[in-house]
């Protein structure tokens, strides 16, 4: 189970830290990835970290802006976003997929989903 929080409202050019908190099976099992979905869109890869955080991957509208990050030792993912941008509104989702090889930006390759935390980035 994917637990994900941290979105809320915040101007242009603001800050936010995304966290999602996996229960049940050890979350260094899983591949772990951000999505988002603004209205009216189709969901969209954010993120994606591998098993031991040591590869990451980044949409290019997250790449220097956005940093994904783990802690296996508290089963948590984070994404910082840093630099953000109307652009950005959107429901954040983590992602889990233990059978995964490589990192996937393709939301199908997800087995597990979060609940989803609405980001709105005001103007």
């Amino acid at each position: 189970q994917l637990q994900a929080s941290g979105g809320g409202l915040v101007q242009v050019g603001g800050s936010l830290r995304l966290s999602c908190a996996a229960s049940g099976r050890t979350s260094r099992d899983y591949v772990m990835g951000w999505f988002r979905q603004a209205p009216g869109k189709e969901r969209e890869f954010v993120a994606g970290i591998n098993r031991g955080g040591g590869s990451t991957a980044y949409a290019d509208s997250a790449k220097g802006r956005f940093t994904i990050s783990r802690d296996n030792a508290k089963n948590t993912v984070s994404l910082q976003m840093h630099g953000l941008e109307p652009e950005d509104t959107a429901t954040y989702y983590c992602a889990a997929d233990r059978f995964l090889r490589n990192l996937r930006s393709d939301s199908s390759d997800y087995a597990y989903w979060g609940q989803g935390t609405l980001v709105t980035v005001s103007s």
